[in-house]
């Protein structure tokens, strides 16, 4: 039974490689005690987080003190801690779709079976791909991908103004690769099991 619980453990440690699947304690079902029950109580930490735009939120924190597997659990049901509204997955992990941080916006195109829309960077929400249509728009599971890309360093003469700010460019624009777009963070989320679709 110890080698059972300690599975998925080793499916999210960087150094095998594993791919993160859209169930057990990734699933929508998930919860703070299956975080705890799988990783071990002395690997989770519930508690106030940095959220968007100044806030702060409650999550559940897999290897809090682990930079290179440091997951983030959201929850619907905030008072129960279960419920999965969102994860972070760590880098270099492979997640449904096979997207993996370090990708290129072509890359990312390839997986997605075509070109995608992207919000401008450089704010709040800068970076972040738009999934509609694609081959990453429904994972199998029942998730989302959100992925966010960031930057390299780029001339400083170069002109960005078509890339960022609040609005949505195509990830076919050129610009992305001169400025060496790369996925900078994967975040998984599920939709609220408690609102009825008309």
């Amino acid at each position: 039974m110890r080698a059972l619980a300690l599975l998925p453990l080793l499916l999210v440690t960087p150094a095998l490689g594993g791919e993160i699947k859209c169930e057990g304690p990734f699933g929508a079902d998930s919860s703070e005690a299956r975080l705890i029950e799988t990783f071990g109580k002395e690997n989770v930490l519930t508690g106030e987080v940095p959220g968007p735009e100044g806030s702060t939120v409650l999550a559940t924190t897999v290897f809090p003190n682990d930079p290179a597997r440091t997951m983030e659990f959201g929850w619907w049901d905030e008072q129960k801690n279960e419920q999965t509204a969102y994860f972070t997955v760590p880098a270099g992990e492979l997640t449904p779709g096979g997207l993996r941080t370090g990708m290129t916006v072509k890359e990312v195109e390839a997986l997605n079976g075509g070109p995608f829309q992207m919000y401008g960077f450089f704010w709040d929400y800068g970076g972040t791909a738009i999934f509609e249509g694609g081959k990453l728009a429904a994972l199998d599971g029942g998730c989302e991908v959100t992925v966010r890309f960031g930057t390299a360093d780029y001339p400083a003469e170069l002109n960005v103004d078509a890339i960022s700010g609040d609005q949505q460019i195509s990830s076919t624009e050129p610009l992305l690769e001169k400025v060496g777009a790369r996925i900078e963070t994967i975040t998984i989320g599920y939709a609220d099991p408690n609102v009825v679709e008309d």
